[in-house]
Parts: C-alpha cells; structure tokens; sequence
C-alpha cells in the first residue's frame, strides 16, 4: 500500500478542499450572491399585488424644477444619489408616515423603517403599490420610483439576510423623502 506523504502538497490540497467546502456551503445562505456579485438576485420587478395605484402627477421639467429644489430636482428627476450618511432621515425613528418629496404620495410607515448600516433609510416594504419597481439599464439593480410621479427614490435589494418580514432593503434617498408625523406627535 502506498503512503500519504504529510509534506506541504497534502496541506494544501487538505486547505483547498476545505475552503471549496466552505464556500460551497455558503452558497445557501441569504445574501451570498448579492454580496458575491454586488447584485440582487432574482430580484422581481413586477409591483405587489397590494391595491391600486396612486393617481399619476404629471408635470413637464421645467414645472418640476420650479417645485423642487436642485438637489431634491437632481435625487427624483435624474435619478442621482445622496452620500451615504448624510441623508436627514438616515438615523431618523419618530413615528408617521414617509412621503414623495414631489407629489406628496405616501411611500413608507415608520414601522417598516430598519437600520441596515448601509447609510441611507432603508425600509423592508411600501404602502400598498404606491412604489414602481423597474430594472436599471445595467440590469444588475432594481430601481424604486414613486408610482405618482416617477420620482426616483433609489434601489431594492433582497436576499440579504436581514431579519424582516419580506427579506428585502429599500434603500431610499432622503432627499425623495418628507416625512408626516404620526397624529398626536
């Protein structure tokens, strides 16, 4: 019978094999591939069945930008990014209701808002199908707009592992936002 020699190839080999069935197992868990890949998947972007939509708001550019201030104009209508960390409502909890910074429609309940350390406000579900889903161009993420207005308000992402009912982060900039309190607040 041959002998195994203990030299480094074994060690490797041993260290190779586990690593690979490491990884493989990791294959299973939440968020392993959104992590892997910076992208959701299987990611729908087909709305919920949760109701009617909001009335359309239509308004020409130049009617939005008299409404909006530039940065506000600039997050909803062309679709920019605030910095991580800087948005008001980032580590915002009092209770209401969040809004579109546009049209007024609201978006979020302050019971659905989780702090996912990403550095904006992330919620784990709308209000009723008042949130449009819609596959960026670069077909790796799922753009939220406002379902009025068309209002960019940033991107969701699943299968991330966190600890909410639908297993899913909308990450929304605050400038998209404006938040009503809660009635006797």
């Amino acid at each position: 019978s041959a002998r195994v020699s203990s030299g480094p190839w074994l060690s490797l080999s041993l260290r190779l094999r586990m690593l690979l069935r490491t990884s493989v197992s990791k294959l299973n868990k939440p968020g392993f591939f959104s992590y892997l890949f910076g992208k959701s998947q299987n990611m729908s972007t087909s709305p919920k069945d949760r109701g009617v939509p909001p009335a359309k708001v239509e308004k020409s550019e130049e009617e939005w930008k008299k409404v909006l201030d530039p940065q506000r104009y600039r997050i909803l209508r062309l679709k920019g990014t605030e910095y991580a960390g800087t948005g008001e409502y980032n580590k915002f909890n009092d209770k209401g209701v969040y809004e579109c910074a546009g049209c007024g429609t609201p978006l979020y309940a302050s019971e659905t808002k989780f702090n996912s350390g990403c550095g904006w406000p992330a919620f784990y579900d709308s209000i009723d199908a008042n949130v449009e889903r819609k596959r960026d161009a670069d077909g790796h993420r799922v753009e939220i707009l406002c379902s009025a207005c068309g209002g960019h308000l940033g991107h969701v992402f699943g299968g991330e592992g966190f600890r909410t009912p639908t297993d899913e982060r909308h990450c929304v900039n605050s400038l998209s936002l404006k938040f009503r309190p809660a009635a006797g607040k």
